[in-house]
């Protein structure tokens, strides 16, 4: 699957629920600053399948020569959608219609006009199936269950389901930002680090090993930082963490384990939803994390799994709901993190599609995994 974390995709449940408006906002939000390229993709399953937007007669399938085609749009004055791209501020609009089983080739042309390092705002849902954009929204304006087929293969990507009601969509444009040219939402979320470990495998202090020039605790939260409304970091070693510019919080007893760390955080922690993740985990999926935020809606937590019987508890979901059940355990002398998760409402997520989760526990694995990133950059 490609990665452009420059481009913010935006797919639709249906007809007529304000896709190409909400396309157009944000285009005129950010394209006062920034060179927006507008991009519209018409997926044809094959000829005389169906209209793939539902109508009849239009042409547009038919008319498709080869297995794609991109076109330039130059005018800002119909009611087209990369028209109203172009209107709206959008320093170049491209149409791309292709077939489902040539759609790879025929983002790989485009992206071969406008360039790879560039800022783009997509409308489509198929897309989504072969490219990892910076952020990927579904509009809404009914049950999920209800979506057209080319979004219900795809809604588990979405970063978010916008509902628009006909005057206005229930997000704040403001929490989606552009950084380094890269899509952010900022989610209303609080990131923990645990960072109270004694390092023994490692025989050295995990979090101040370099990885990209930074302390590993630093690269971590530099990867966080953006997405989310409050960042904390679990440790006993505040005057260490100083330069970090967040709170760090103090385990309510010491020399406890994690589940006492993860307790005082929640405590302590400005937001409902947390995000928990060990200080050895350098590698982070922010598509997979928004995932498993997306699915504690109804939970107390939400754990990733890897296998039968096997577990991720430090990169998982945490709800302040589940104090309670943490608290009990505590008072019970059980610090194992897994035990009041038997008493709380618990979803387990599969995360082998999202592939390994890696964690630098011993030097072994700190070597192995620096020798792979001086690899990939070389």
């Amino acid at each position: 699957m490609f990665k452009i974390p420059g481009m913010l995709m935006v797919g639709a449940g249906g007809r007529n629920t304000g896709k190409t408006e909400f396309v157009c906002s944000l285009i005129r939000k950010f394209g006062k600053e920034h060179n927006i390229t507008g991009i519209k993709v018409t997926t044809i399953n094959e000829l005389n399948s169906g209209c793939p937007r539902g109508s009849d007669g239009c042409g547009v399938c038919p008319a498709l020569k080869g297995d794609f085609c991109i076109t330039e749009e130059n005018s800002s004055r119909c009611d087209k959608d990369t028209c109203r791209m172009l209107a709206a501020g959008a320093a170049r609009v491209f149409w791309l219609r292709a077939f489902k089983t040539h759609l790879k080739e025929g983002i790989t042309a485009l992206f071969e006009i406008i360039g790879g390092d560039g800022i783009t705002i997509c409308e489509s849902n198929s897309l989504r199936s072969i490219v990892e954009p910076g952020l990927f929204f579904v509009i809404g304006n009914g049950n999920p269950t209800r979506y057209k087929p080319s979004a219900r293969d795809v809604i588990g990507y979405a970063d978010g389901i916008v509902l628009f009601d006909g005057n206005q969509f229930d997000i704040d444009i403001n929490t989606i930002e552009l950084i380094d040219s890269k899509w952010v939402l900022k989610m209303n979320a609080t990131a923990i680090i645990m960072a109270g470990g004694k390092s023994r495998r490692m025989g050295t202090d995990k979090r101040m090993l370099p990885v990209d020039g930074k302390p590993l605790i630093e690269y971590i939260l530099k990867q966080l930082y953006p997405h989310f409304s409050q960042v904390l970091i679990s440790s006993n070693d505040a005057p260490q963490y100083d330069s970090l510019g967040v709170k760090i919080i103090p385990d309510e007893v010491a020399g406890k384990g994690p589940l006492i760390g993860i307790a005082s955080a929640l405590r302590a922690s400005a937001n409902q939803t947390n995000f928990v993740i060990a200080c050895d985990i350098p590698c982070i999926s922010i598509s997979f994390i928004r995932r498993i935020l997306r699915e504690s809606e109804d939970y107390d937590a939400v754990v990733p799994q890897t296998g039968p019987a096997q577990y991720e508890p430090l990169f998982a979901v945490y709800k302040k709901n589940a104090l309670a059940a943490i608290d009990k355990a505590i008072a019970s002398g059980a610090y194992r993190i897994v035990e009041p998760l038997k008493e709380c409402k618990v979803k387990y997520i599969d995360m082998t599609h999202a592939g390994p989760l890696i964690n630098l526990n011993t030097m072994d694995n700190y070597l192995e995994y620096i020798g792979e990133k001086v690899f990939q950059s070389g």
